[in-house]
């Protein structure tokens, strides 16, 4: 298994925990960090490669406040949005070498795993 896998977690997120789970079920120990405690930055965000959409929680109170519905919104104003208030993260998002998704449901991780091997 590859050794470059990290984990973007809320461990108060049943998903993130069951994406976690199946990675060490894999005989991963990914590196693991807690969005919340440490926020990304606009750069590490746009590292992912995965459109600011697909990784913004839409349910979140801050999401309405904040008008990010409204569809003129750019990819970077999505990502500073998230940057600022990191409760907006989707979560998990698991990287496996250069291969970044969100883990939903969970079990999205078993094919990233089996492709970076």
């Amino acid at each position: 298994m590859p050794s470059d896998c990290i984990i973007y977690h809320n461990p108060q997120c049943s998903k993130s925990r069951q994406a976690l789970d199946i990675l060490r079920q894999h005989g991963e120990e990914p590196t693991v960090i807690e969005y919340l405690e440490t926020p990304l930055d606009v750069e590490t965000l746009q590292s992912f490669g995965l459109p600011a959409r697909e990784i913004i929680r839409d349910n979140e109170d801050e999401y309405a406040e904040l008008n990010l519905n409204d569809p003129s919104k750019t990819d970077a104003e999505l990502f500073a949005a998230i940057a600022q208030h990191p409760i907006l993260l989707q979560r998990p998002i698991v990287i496996v070498g250069k291969c970044a998704m969100v883990a939903r449901p969970p079990e999205r991780v078993n094919p990233l795993l089996k492709r970076a091997i």
